[in-house]
């Protein structure tokens, strides 16, 4: 079974972080709500507080499949800030794990170098936040490679259910897909 760890900071953006979980939890993903605030209470862009399930230091985030960064300020910024999760993306980058991004969040990716000659997406008007990378602006989710990205809360599902079908597989996100009654828009905002 595959394992996920998701990073929680104090204004974590609550739709982004919480769809994620869900879904990949729907798909039977085991996945990890880490906080890096040193308490397990964290407290969203929106302050709604949601327990999380470990701490980053007894998370052993190493071992994990993926690892996934929900946006919202200023937990994008102290995300950015946590060497030790600094380290561990640089390290999952060079061995090829999988790593996924959404909303301001892959600017933390673009500061590390981990999208240089990749397409990525983030949130709109932050382009210039993904050093080296191609900016896309017309896809809600972008994979290249070992790297998941995307553009904000109203991607949430479409995130998710890409990081599902790269865990688990087409079916698997069409189950989850089918389950929350979802019908994806051709239309981009």
């Amino acid at each position: 079974m595959s394992r996920v760890c998701v990073f929680f900071a104090e204004g974590f953006e609550e739709v982004e972080a919480l769809t994620v979980v869900d879904l990949l939890r729907r798909a039977q993903i085991k996945t990890d709500m880490v906080s890096i605030s040193g308490e397990l209470f964290v407290t969203g862009r929106s302050g709604i507080t949601v327990k999380t399930d470990v701490l980053y230091d007894k998370a052993a985030p190493e071992s994990a499949d993926m690892l996934v960064l929900p946006g919202g300020m200023p937990g994008v910024r102290y995300l950015g800030e946590c060497g030790p999760l600094k380290e561990l993306l640089s390290r999952f980058h060079a061995e090829g794990k999988e790593l996924a991004a959404i909303c301001a969040a892959p600017m933390v990716f673009g500061k590390l170098g981990i999208v240089r000659g990749k397409r990525a997406a983030i949130y709109p008007g932050m382009e210039g936040e993904l050093i080296g990378a191609e900016a896309v602006v017309s896809e809600e989710v972008v994979r290249d490679g070992n790297v998941t990205t995307s553009r904000g809360a109203g991607t949430a599902i479409p995130f998710a259910l890409s990081l599902i079908e790269t865990l688990s597989g087409k079916e698997a996100a069409e189950n989850v897909k089918k389950g929350i009654v979802f019908r994806q828009s051709d239309v981009l905002y």
